[in-house]
């Protein structure tokens, strides 16, 4: 589960986790939901990104992040593929845990990656996608931090 574009670090570090064993990746991408925008503006604060608070409210959110999560989606799964890996991926609007949960079964995935940023409030609640997944999907669940490209 991706909330963003993979950078190069991020696809090389997933694609080299079980070293030269064969893997293949369902990648589920979620679009920036409207409802997380003081959650997110509280992280940007605590990494101390002030710009990055000020610029939430251009980004789409919503609806309208659903034409940008295809484009990061995409270009994930190129990137992927690009260094060998097998990878199919799909949007997740609505019930990311439960598609999550469906997926996991439906492919028999012998663990699951959560590739995030940091979400320091929900991660203290143990609210973030990680923590929430585990209670969930019945096989392993990884957390990983997503690298910025900047």
């Amino acid at each position: 589960m991706i909330e963003q574009p993979l950078s190069p670090v991020d696809v090389e570090f997933v694609t080299t986790l079980h070293g030269d064993e064969k893997v293949r990746f369902a990648v589920l991408m979620q679009p920036r939901g409207d409802q997380d925008r003081l959650l997110r503006a509280i992280d940007d604060v605590a990494l101390g990104e002030l710009t990055e608070v000020v610029k939430e409210a251009e980004v789409p959110e919503g609806e309208s992040a659903v034409p940008p999560a295809r484009i990061a989606l995409e270009h994930s799964l190129t990137a992927l593929r690009a260094q060998g890996a097998q990878a199919e991926g799909r949007i997740v609007e609505n019930h990311p845990l439960n598609a999550l949960k469906k997926a996991v079964a439906e492919i028999g995935a012998d663990e699951v990656i959560v590739l995030t940023a940091p979400h320091y409030v929900e991660e203290f609640f143990h609210r973030d996608w990680a923590s929430r997944a585990r209670h969930e999907v019945g096989v392993p669940v990884l957390k990983l931090y997503a690298h910025s490209e900047a």
